[in-house]
């Protein structure tokens, strides 16, 4: 019977009318945050809400007696009842600030949609090599913020006056974000070789480290990709041998 059930757990009728429920849910937190809304039809949207959040209890609760213990070896289970138990949480007094992370539920739509969940799959296996980038990332910010602040200052101390200063300004230059106009062009008036000093650092940062991130999150959903046809592969070929296995039973036995 568990096995029967946890089969039906994993039917797309039931996949697609969870997905469905997350996504009305997800309609239903943002109404909530107009207050013309809900001075409408206030009562109708908690409602709706409390019978999305059941639909999500019960769905936990059929999982859990369908696979006992077994369910919290699988860390997308675990992700969904860690989110709907947050929503179970009361949401005043103390509690107050849990209301907001009510939206957390959309998140479940990332277990619901196998596509979704092989983008973050492949983004955790690439936080290890992720580590290093970081770390050679920091390095150079180290670096660059040093240098700033010696170079640039004493004329500029709104910018680089101190290391926590010059790092949040290269960080920002890092980005792109007003970087030449609002400082990098101001910088120059009083240093016009600081051209030398901004623009290796943004090839080396900005071109070269972030695309080494991006290169390793994409190599890692491709990994996790071929995994995942590698498991498909092999459950279809056992399968196969099952219902070979079955037909040779009911053949007649040779003479």
């Amino acid at each position: 019977m568990r096995e029967k059930l946890a089969n039906w757990l994993e039917t797309a009728t039931v996949r697609n009318t969870i997905l469905g429920v997350i996504a009305f849910n997800a309609i239903l937190l943002g109404l909530e945050t107009s207050d013309t809304v809900m001075q409408a039809a206030g009562p109708l949207i908690i409602a709706l809400d409390t019978a999305c959040l059941a639909i999500f209890v019960v769905e936990i609760v059929l999982k859990l007696v369908a696979r006992g213990y077994r369910f919290f070896f699988n860390g997308w289970n675990i992700f969904d009842f860690l989110i709907v138990g947050i929503a179970l949480v009361p949401g005043a007094g103390t509690f107050s600030v849990l209301r907001a992370l009510r939206i957390l539920r959309v998140l479940r739509v990332i277990s619901a949609i196998p596509r979704l969940r092989r983008v973050v799959e492949g983004f955790l296996s690439a936080l290890p090599g992720m580590a290093s980038v970081f770390m050679l990332m920091a390095l150079i910010f180290y670096i660059g913020a040093v240098m700033a602040t010696k170079l640039f200052g004493d004329t500029f101390p709104q910018w680089f006056g101190s290391l926590g200063d010059s790092a949040y300004s290269l960080f920002q230059i890092m980005t792109l974000e007003s970087w030449s106009m609002g400082i990098v062009r101001p910088v120059m008036e009083i240093h016009p070789a600081a051209w030398a000093f901004f623009v290796p650092f943004i090839m080396v940062t900005t071109f070269a480290v972030v695309n080494l991130l991006v290169g390793l999150i994409v190599n890692s959903m491709q990994d996790a990709h071929h995994e995942e046809d590698v498991a498909r592969t092999d459950d279809y070929r056992d399968e196969v041998l099952r219902r070979l296995a079955e037909i040779e039973k009911r053949l007649p036995p040779k003479p």
